[in-house]
């Protein structure tokens, strides 16, 4: 154990991507988020005017200057509550469809960082690992979606307090999400690795939350995707496969 926080574990990964050897294997799943976003925000951006359209439309003409306050209020909360509540859902499915991808570039992470060949690196065994990463993937959805389901609510009908919530949801699954990825090409249980992550709450949660917030900033969530995958397993290296070894 180190007394690094997880935050900076995350900065890292910024770094990471940029590392002569490791660049061309972030190139998928940066394509991957970048391809899904782009799609997300290209049908969600006209049903939000549509939604916002429809509310002022009940206010009457006469009160013009009333729509156009409520306009720019509606716009950013409107903004703000698509981004907390659709990036997590699109992560998760971009990091469903990229799973293979992601292991492989944190098995190449990992080779740099600690310098040791895990003995089932590469493409092929990549290839060869899809259905049981996508099954992985598949415990993780269902891990998250009766938890989503009772925070979403909360998210509705608690103000503020629902939204700090949700928030911090979020920032734990997306902790779950990336560290996973180590942990699974180690082939650890999905219920240990949560085990061992919980064990490390605190470090493991400031990590999920800067990837959270990073995830709502427009333009940079594109790069989220790799850089997370890069700074878990930096804190796998560090905090959880000394107990392995």
């Amino acid at each position: 154990m180190n007394n690094r926080s997880g935050a900076s574990y995350f900065f890292e990964g910024f770094s990471l991507i940029k590392t002569k050897g490791l660049k061309r294997f972030v190139f998928v799943p940066l394509f991957i988020n970048l391809l899904l976003f782009s799609m997300a925000f290209y049908f969600l951006w006209p049903q939000l005017e549509i939604g916002i359209s429809y509310l002022l439309n009940f206010i009457p003409d006469f009160l013009s200057w009333l729509k156009t306050a409520l306009s720019f209020i509606l716009w950013p909360i409107a903004v703000i509550s698509v981004l907390l509540i659709f990036a997590l859902i699109f992560g998760t499915l971009a990091n469903w469809i990229a799973a293979p991808f992601n292991g492989l570039l944190s098995e190449k992470v990992e080779r740099y960082l600690s310098g040791q060949d895990m003995g089932n690196e590469g493409l092929f065994s990549a290839v060869k690992d899809i259905p049981r990463t996508l099954g992985r993937e598949l415990s993780k959805v269902l891990y998250f979606l009766p938890r989503a389901v009772g925070f979403l609510i909360l998210f509705f009908v608690l103000p503020v307090i629902g939204q700090i919530l949700w928030f911090l949801f979020t920032a734990w699954m997306m902790a779950i999400q990336y560290c996973d990825y180590p942990f699974d090409n180690h082939k650890v249980a999905f219920r240990q690795m949560r085990d061992d992550l919980n064990q490390r709450r605190g470090k493991c949660l400031s990590f999920g939350i800067l990837v959270n917030i990073f995830s709502l900033i427009p333009i940079v969530n594109f790069i989220v995707m790799p850089v997370a995958i890069c700074g878990a397993t930096s804190l796998w290296v560090d905090e959880f496969n000394e107990n392995r070894l």
